[in-house]
């Protein structure tokens, strides 16, 4: 190869966007990795199959974008995206997940997220959705971008509720560790193995529990774990 080809073909690898992917199933993470590879411009540096790995994988290798899922069997990835809001702000976070767009999106963008995308979206869209990231914009599905604009344009009684909010209005009153309690709730976790989950003391479970049954307007502990157990089967989870 001639010294100016060598030199534009070093240049082009110069250039290239590093990425890390965390992601607690190992087929998933895979799957991204090998859909990210075939990008001339794009390098996956690193992959993480929990939060704290994912941490000292930007520290170490200093991406430019960080996938991020919200589920991890150790730690919870709304707390993740906080985290590398505070300590990598230079750091863009797509979330890539099979929770509703409609319930956490929003979520994860305040957070600090700068994108979301459903793992079942098409190749083309999950592409189109790291670069829109990585190019600084922000970056959510057509269907639910138009969703969001209704919503906030409709009249100032608040209008129609957005598509999945009709079945649990109540859920966008939660915080996130209410909602993550909620979540777990929903799956049949009882309340010692949920705070032995989320590194909590039973009795702060039982208080969010408490909390939640009077945010969601529920009578006991009955109604609590199948208004859960609904939210799961519907799309929540």
């Amino acid at each position: 190869m001639p010294t100016a080809d060598r030199a534009r073909g070093g240049a082009r690898q110069a250039v290239k966007r590093k990425i890390i992917v965390a992601d607690d199933h190992p087929i998933v993470r895979q799957g991204l990795i090998q859909m990210i590879a075939q990008e001339p411009d794009l390098s996956v540096v690193g992959e993480a199959s929990d939060a704290a790995q994912a941490l000292k994988l930007i520290a170490e290798r200093k991406p430019d974008l960080a996938i991020v899922d919200l589920s991890f069997k150790e730690g919870n990835g709304l707390d993740l995206i906080k985290e590398i809001a505070a300590m990598y702000p230079r750091v863009r976070v797509l979330v890539v997940s099979l929770h509703d767009e409609r319930l956490y999106a929003e979520r994860s963008l305040r957070a600090g997220a700068r994108g979301y995308v459903m793992k079942t979206e098409a190749t083309d869209d999950m592409m189109f959705a790291v670069r829109e990231v990585l190019a600084g914009r922000v970056y959510l599905s057509p269907a639910f971008s138009s969703e969001l604009l209704a919503a906030y344009t409709s009249s100032p009684a608040g209008g129609t509720p957005r598509r999945g909010q009709e079945l649990f209005p109540a859920i966008d009153s939660l915080s996130d560790r209410e909602l993550e309690v909620f979540q777990l709730i929903g799956l049949g976790r009882g309340t010692s193995t949920i705070a032995k989950a989320l590194n909590l003391s039973v009795k702060t479970v039982e208080t969010y529990r408490s909390h939640l049954k009077r945010k969601l307007n529920l009578r006991d502990s009955a109604e609590l774990v199948q208004y859960a157990v609904k939210f799961q089967i519907r799309g929540g989870g």
